[in-house]
């Protein structure tokens, strides 16, 4: 298995992330293709990055999606949109190599910390960040959207 920034677009790498993020999704729906312009821009950014996970066959089975969140002055954090294995794959260390990459990737980047959210009833997620070292913290989300 090996863990890498996603450097090329394909049509099939776009269908396979479509599948992890559908396993990712609250409803598991399908909410269409992932355009390929998505995933050009991620590529062509110094600030985002799209982390995969790829089995000893080159199977995508598992992913990351990255990000630079800039404060003021010099201050950075990594912030992780989308972490998801493979539900065949789960219990099985992908996650934990994933999340190694993930901490390396924000070093790279210069980032005092890396931020995410976890919702409600993803008790599993919940107690790998735990057993990672995240600090939980009891706060709100919003979202507003136009």
């Amino acid at each position: 298995m090996i863990i890498k920034k996603l450097d090329k677009y394909t049509p099939e790498v776009a269908a396979r992330v479509r599948e992890l993020l559908i396993q990712l999704s609250r409803s598991g729906k399908d909410k269409g293709e992932i355009p390929e312009t998505w995933f050009n821009d991620i590529i062509s950014s110094p600030w985002h990055d799209l982390l995969i996970a790829e089995d000893d066959n080159g199977k995508i089975v598992g992913l990351a999606s990255m990000s630079v969140m800039m404060g003021p002055g010099i201050k950075k954090n990594a912030y992780l949109e989308d972490f998801v294995t493979d539900v065949s794959v789960r219990g099985q260390g992908i996650g934990g190599k994933l999340w190694d990459a993930m901490i390396d990737w924000a070093k790279e980047k210069g980032c005092a910390r890396l931020e995410f959210t976890c919702g409600h009833g993803r008790e599993a997620a919940q107690q790998f960040y735990k057993k990672k070292g995240a600090s939980v913290y009891d706060t709100n989300f919003f979202r507003y959207e136009f």
